[in-house]
């Protein structure tokens, strides 16, 4: 007999119901199928289940293709780690399929796309270097960067288009990897978005503080401009800026509403490794209160990158990409 004076809860007056009376989140119809070896990409897509981060993910596919359809900005805001991870072709690709209309990038992926146009790689080991007090101290990308930033501001660009007209003058050997000298190419906007001392081109003795802050400052409104035809349909991907982009995204779209435009019923998406606190609700949650949808999607960049292109490849029309 239990010493304690209170009893086990009596379950004998439960209430049950049958099962199938029951509503449930997941079914069999939503299960993945096994990949059949040889099968064809679009089988292994179609064979993923309809379940969480793979359900996201062909959400996602398919917003972009229906913004394409109506002629809606697909906006991509990408931070460094994304150039780093080899994407760019991929990236490249999309650009010539119309399925990236606008590129934002913080400004450490600048000089990661730089490098990989001038030399054909990129990433410098910073603890080695930080010992010996060499750590962002190539000459050519401190110098070249803050030349081409110098000279483009002063003709009245932004960073964004001041290094892609820059590379695109020079010719560099890797310029097919570059997606500042490849959207410049297309006429596709690319917008730089700096925070002053935290890249390593503000140490090079060539930098021009105001070119740098005024170039920086005109793509942020450039920026804006392409946000706000994101109204009734258009999608934002934030991949792998934490901070940078889900800030400057979030300003952006208080501006242009500020200014009475409607901008409503998009879609947006952060594809990073976590979903940090910023993404999550600047652009996940906040821009789209008003209609819309925010997917997040989990994982390694150069996984669900690949991925959601192989899903867009396959729900687009054919292209002179697909000959």
């Amino acid at each position: 007999m239990s010493r304690y004076p209170i009893h086990p809860f009596d379950l004998s007056g439960i209430h049950t119901y049958p099962l199938k009376d029951r509503s449930s989140k997941v079914d069999v119809h939503s299960f993945g199928r096994p990949h059949v070896k040889g099968g064809a990409v679009s089988d292994f897509l179609n064979s993923l289940p309809l379940i969480l981060g793979s359900q996201g993910l062909r959400d996602l596919a398919h917003a972009i293709v229906q913004a394409r359809s109506k002629g809606k900005p697909i906006l991509w805001g990408l931070g460094s780690h994304v150039i780093k991870t080899g994407l760019s072709p991929i990236l490249i690709d999309l650009m010539d399929r119309g399925l990236i209309s606008g590129i934002a990038l913080n400004g450490s992926g600048i000089i990661h796309d730089f490098e990989i146009a001038l030399i054909g790689s990129t990433s410098e080991d910073v603890d080695l270097q930080l010992e010996e007090g060499a750590f962002g101290m190539a000459e050519e990308t401190g110098r070249d960067i803050n030349t081409a930033i110098r000279e483009g501001v002063a003709g009245g660009s932004g960073i964004g288009e001041s290094l892609g007209q820059y590379l695109s003058t020079i010719k560099p050997p890797f310029g097919e990897f570059s997606l500042l000298l490849q959207a410049y190419m297309r006429g596709i906007p690319v917008t730089v978005h700096v925070t002053i001392g935290a890249d390593i081109i503000h140490n090079h003795p060539d930098c021009s503080p105001a070119a740098v802050g005024e170039g920086s400052h005109r793509d942020f409104r450039l920026f804006a401009s392409l946000v706000a035809g994101l109204n009734g349909g258009g999608v934002y991907l934030n991949c792998g800026s934490a901070v940078t982009m889900p800030e400057v995204f979030l300003k952006c779209i208080t501006l242009v509403r500020n200014t009475g435009i409607e901008l409503k019923d998009f879609t947006t998406a952060n594809l990073d490794f976590f979903q940090h606190y910023r993404p999550r609700e600047n652009v996940l949650r906040r821009p789209i209160k008003k209609g819309g949808a925010g997917i997040p999607i989990t994982g390694h960049h150069e996984i669900i990158i690949p991925l959601l292109a192989a899903w867009l490849v396959e729900l687009s029309p054919r292209t002179r990409s697909d000959a």
